[in-house]
């Protein structure tokens, strides 16, 4: 009988394209990109790599019929949102820090 699954569908392809984004926008190598996302998201790294590798997953296509066109679009699209990704994890980290400061003070 098989392990019954720990991730949805939805955890599994955000893993994946967070991987793809790594590689994408940083020098990270291949095992050190499914290290930092499986440190972010709680996955172990063998697991994430399986989920690259499974063709379902791992091996969609991002060109088109139309052309390069729609591809330089999807692709700076892409590099927008990572970009905007980052953004809000920022702003996420300073409002905890500023929240933390705001009960810190009245406290005092």
């Amino acid at each position: 009988m098989a392990a019954p699954r720990k991730f949805d569908p939805e955890t599994r392809e955000r893993a994946v394209r967070m991987y793809h984004d790594r590689l994408a926008h940083s020098d990270d190598s291949k095992l050190a990109a499914r290290r930092h996302v499986g440190e972010l998201l709680g996955i172990n790294q063998a697991t994430l790599r399986n989920w690259v590798e499974d063709r379902h997953f791992g091996s969609r296509s991002t060109v088109s019929d139309d052309g390069g066109d729609q591809s330089a679009e999807v692709v700076a699209l892409r590099k927008e949102v990572a970009e905007l990704r980052r953004a809000n994890e920022i702003l996420k980290t300073a409002s905890a820090f500023f929240a933390a400061a705001e009960v810190d003070r009245r406290l005092r």
